[in-house]
Formats: structure tokens, sequence, C-alpha cells
């Protein structure tokens, strides 16, 4: 069976990525999935153009979408795909937002795309080969000190009821360090962590789609990625994630500790 290239993801992600600008600050059919977790009908058409296009090219692949769930249950050829991370973001919109793809080989991702079309950035990474934004190499950051670090969250759609609360953590660690971020796209938040942007990332409650992309861009421009509680499988359910400089990391970790 044929395996994809990064060539292929990077390909690929610009394309459904044309199809979000395309219709960007446009009106749009907005359903919701919960109280306040919304699609569009660009999520769909995004995520539809992907599926097609990669059944066409490798037939026989299985699918974990956002909007479409899990194809099959094998997993020797898996692609994870976000067809839009950030629509609550696109759908006010606030320009931060992106398509996330990955491929995953026998259960272990190896190959990321996260395409930006708002600032034309193609942040992608090949697993042992190192990881790249628009063909340049990235790094993370270096930063060992909290109190001299930047970081990102996010909150899940019922965080108002959700236990353990991340407020508890955002007021704690704000308190601690430069600031901390709410972007509103976990891909994006961990592609910035790999260019150094961002010194560290902490999420709860989140999905595969959400990481395995970033998870692998950040991992290759080393940073150190695991989940909350130091697990380096952070695509297991319950998925949460810490990814941070390998100086800072320990440090988050100690600060985020459930009571």
């Amino acid at each position: 069976m044929t395996l994809p290239t990064l060539a292929d993801l990077e390909r690929l992600a610009r394309q459904a990525g044309q199809i979000l600008s395309e219709s960007y600050e446009k009106d749009h059919k907005v359903d919701y999935k919960g109280v306040i977790d919304l699609v569009t009908e660009v999520d769909h058409a995004s995520e539809k153009f992907l599926i097609d296009e990669i059944s066409r090219l490798f037939p026989g692949h299985s699918f974990l979408a956002e909007e479409s769930g899990a194809s099959a249950d094998q997993t020797e050829h898996l692609w994870i795909i976000d067809p839009l991370d950030g629509t609550v973001n696109y759908a006010h919109g606030v320009p931060l937002f992106c398509v996330s793809i990955a491929y995953s080989y026998h259960g272990q991702v190896i190959l990321g795309a996260v395409y930006d079309p708002m600032r034309d950035e193609m942040f992608s990474a090949e697993r042992g080969k190192g990881s790249w934004v628009n063909g340049r190499p990235l790094k993370a950051s270096t930063s060992d000190e909290l109190q001299k670090s930047l970081l990102v969250t996010g909150f899940p759609y019922d965080s108002w009821n959700a236990k353990p609360s991340n407020f508890d953590f955002f007021v704690k660690l704000g308190k601690m360090t430069q600031g901390v971020r709410r972007l509103g796209s976990a891909a994006l938040d961990l592609c910035y962590i790999a260019a150094g942007r961002l010194d560290g990332y902490w999420e709860l409650s989140l999905k595969a789609w959400d990481l395995a992309a970033g998870g692998l861009i950040a991992e290759e421009a080393g940073a150190l990625v695991t989940n909350i509680t130091g697990g380096s499988n952070y695509l297991a359910a319950p998925i949460s994630i810490l990814a941070a400089s390998q100086a800072l990391h320990p440090k988050m970790l100690e600060q985020l500790k459930f009571e």
C-alpha cells in the first residue's frame, strides 16, 4: 500500500486552507454541537474535500476526523484530521484558525502538517527528521524560568462546570509568568511552541485531531510534549497536553498537579 509523503500532507492542507480563506468573513450557516460548540458549513466542506482526496490517493486508508468521527477500526494507515481548528474564531471573523492533518502508521504519528491560511504559514514535521515552517527549520524555546515565560492554554466547551477546572491553573500560572494567552486553536498553540513564539502550553480536555499534527511538530522542534501528568502518550484518553521547553516542562508539571 502506498505511503504518503510530507509533501502530500502539505499540499492537502494548503488546498483545504484555500477553502477556508475563500469563505472567510462571509455569512456562514452555523450549527451547534453543544451550547457553545459550533460547526460551520466550511468545516464540512474542508473535511469532505480532505477525505475524498485522501481516499482517492490512498484507497483503504482510515480516518479519524472531527466532524465525521472514525471511519474504521484499523490503525495501520490512519489520517487524523481537523478540517478547521479554531471554528469559533472563524465564525466571528477572528483570523486565528488552521487546517491540521496527521498521518499515523501502525499507531504512531509520523507526519504532520498544520496550515494557517491567513498568514500563509505551513508548519510541518516528519518523525525523526525535524519540523519546519515554510521550509525553515523550527526550534522550540529554551526558556527555563516561569517568571520570564509566555504561556498559552485553552478551555473546553463545558468549561463552566468541567472538573478539574482549568481556570484555577490559568489564574495560578498567570500570576507566575509574563502572561497566559488563549488563542482558540490547539494546533496553532503547538506550532507556536515549535516556533519558540510561546514557551509553554497546557490544556486539559482535548481530542486527538486537536493535537496529532501539532504535537509532532512541537516534538520535532525540540519541545517536550506529554500529557498533563507527564505521560508520553498524550493522544491516549483522557487526552490532555503539556508542551514546553525542556527546562520549563518540569516546572510547569509541578504547578499543574491536581489538589
